[in-house]
């Protein structure tokens, strides 16, 4: 019977570490972990704000900190200028971070693409 040799110490066990933890990592690691957090937002969007406001808005791009949104209408447009305070306590809140500093919200061209 052949002998085998014990697994060296720390080599019997595999971590298994999702992968958006380790991109997120990697990134960070590389400085562009902000840009991964305001994705992140993207989306997760539709859960952070509830589905009555998921169906008016869509969030659709990130950059130098600002979530940009596209908004059914005007009238949700000046809506949500009233919530933007609460709207980014919650993505901070969901997320666990602070990339998003701003939202800025449009209507698209053409209409609402949603």
């Amino acid at each position: 019977m052949p002998h085998h040799a014990a697994a060296p110490a720390g080599r019997g066990r595999v971590s298994v570490e999702p992968v958006a933890g380790v991109l997120e990592r990697v990134l960070r690691d590389l400085g562009l972990g902000p840009a991964f957090g305001g994705w992140r937002a993207v989306e997760a969007w539709p859960r952070i704000v509830g589905a009555r406001l998921a169906r008016r808005t869509r969030a659709v791009s990130f950059r130098d900190g600002t979530l940009h949104v596209e908004v059914e209408g005007s009238a949700w447009m000046h809506e949500l200028g009233f919530l933007k305070r609460e709207l980014i306590e919650r993505i901070h809140r969901d997320l666990g971070s602070s990339e998003v500093r701003d939202l800025r919200f449009s209507i698209p061209r053409g209409g609402n693409r949603r």
